[in-house]
């Protein structure tokens, strides 16, 4: 590990101990707004958590904190052992991030982008791992056509790419299937679960697709006006609930219902 003048080496059994991600009292004000107020969670290495709440209760916030884009008001992040705010540079090469609202190049192709972000991520290989997902993505069709007249499911297909180029540890996906038809998102799931599997990465997943919740995450954490509300299994949830779907649960938390027995 390199380590800057001054700076002390965590034990790597120490660091491989603790949670992937760590968050403590983390908060962001804007202004009179507070778009997360002091939200505490951490997520296991290997593990799947959902990240879910109505528009505005702070979710993609949360995730541009996590990715040290965003710096907090408030409290403390840590990705794969480094504080995101004072030492991000050491995870953000074994991190990635994936949502279909952040746009590519246009002008660019395929092959151009993608060789870009391996090379900004120091991808020893880049030409040899953009390849190796085009097998895997079903790519090679378009990978020479420049990126902004794909359709939306191959942009969905390059972004992805885009966002294993590095094999990260830590993926932080926001509304990754957003938009997208239900074959296709079926495939963009199968492809995630692929990739957790095989690589034993750790997922953050902001989504309103309570299905796609259901089936990917281990975990789900619920937001409400910047707060976490409640946090549990997805099975917990909706014992806890008494409802037969994470939408019901979704709905009673966004109204303000509460828990079975709870009121």
């Amino acid at each position: 590990m390199n380590v800057h003048a001054g700076q002390r080496a965590e034990p790597a059994d120490a660091a491989a101990r603790e949670p992937a991600i760590v968050a403590q009292g983390l908060t962001k004000v804007y202004g009179a707004a507070t778009a997360v107020d002091a939200i505490s969670f951490a997520v296991a290495r290997g593990s799947v958590a959902g990240l879910l709440g109505g528009n505005g209760a702070g979710k993609t916030t949360t995730i541009g904190m996590l990715m040290g884009l965003v710096l907090p008001t408030k409290g403390t992040v840590r990705v794969l052992g480094a504080d995101m705010v004072r030492e991000r540079y050491r995870a953000l090469a074994r991190m990635n991030f994936e949502s279909p609202y952040v746009d590519m190049p246009h002008r660019l192709t395929v092959r151009q982008n993608l060789r870009v972000f391996g090379r900004l991520y120091g991808v020893a290989d880049a030409e040899q791992r953009i390849e190796t997902l085009a097998d895997a993505l079903a790519l090679g069709e378009f990978l020479d056509r420049q990126t902004g007249k794909l359709s939306a499911g191959q942009k969905t297909r390059v972004a992805l790419a885009k966002a294993l180029i590095n094999e990260p540890d830590v993926l932080l996906l926001d509304e990754p299937t957003a938009s997208l038809d239900p074959d296709t998102a079926d495939w963009v799931r199968a492809r995630l679960e692929s990739y957790r599997a095989g690589k034993g990465a750790t997922i953050l997943l902001a989504s309103h697709n309570m299905s796609e919740v259901e089936r990917l995450c281990d975990r789900v954490i619920m937001l409400k006006q910047g707060r976490i509300v409640d946090d549990g299994t997805p099975a917990a949830l909706l014992e806890r609930y008494g409802r037969e779907t994470l939408e019901q649960v979704f709905l009673d938390v966004a109204r303000g219902r509460g828990a079975a027995g709870a009121e």
